[in-house]
């Protein structure tokens, strides 16, 4: 299904465009933490890097198959810093998705009857949650220069629904089975 809606489909492409940055932004910065001592904490920034791949998957497929060059504007943090700060860079980026951006873009897209867009900002939306969350954590750890302690962590590949430690028989946000589930 294509988008119908001009408004809808560029706050897709905006979305697209700004999980992606998040995607390698958090894959380089777990190399970072890694080199720093944290293994665990790399292990979780590749672990939503994998989610917020599926949500750049999920924006871009809504979009449909209409091939045609647009610029997309996305907000993004840049740099790099020791793992304390890279940290703060995630927390803030998910915030910002889960306070302002992604409750516009469902709202906008609910209003025009975008199901397609509507679902996959849904999906996001709950997951920068938890990842907000997880940030908190790692960076409460690594500010008094320890580890993050978890165990494995798990990414529904549908939705981007991440948990430590104890996976769920089915994903709360898209119901997939824990067999489709990630392990990091």
């Amino acid at each position: 299904m294509v988008v119908k809606n001009d408004m809808t489909a560029d706050f897709l492409r905006s979305a697209y465009g700004g999980e992606s940055m998040a995607h390698m932004r958090y894959l380089i910065w777990g190399d970072a933490a890694e080199k720093e001592g944290f293994p665990n904490i790399g292990r979780l920034f590749r672990a939503i890097a994998y989610a917020e791949q599926a949500h750049a998957d999920n924006h871009f497929r809504e979009l449909g198959d209409k091939k045609v060059d647009f610029s997309v504007t996305a907000g993004a943090v840049f740099g790099m810093g020791k793992t304390v700060q890279n940290l703060q860079g995630g927390i803030d980026g998910e915030l910002h998705e889960i306070e302002q951006m992604y409750p516009v873009f469902l709202h906008t897209a609910r209003f025009q009857e975008e199901k397609g867009a509507e679902r996959a900002f849904h999906y996001a939306l709950e997951a920068e949650k938890i990842h907000a969350q997880l940030f908190q954590e790692a960076q409460n750890a690594a500010k008094e220069g320890k580890d993050m302690e978890v165990g494995n962590i798990h990414v529904c590949p549908i939705c981007g629904h991440t948990v430590a430690d104890h996976l769920p028989d089915q994903c709360p946000v898209c119901g997939a089975k824990k067999e489709k589930y990630k392990t990091f």
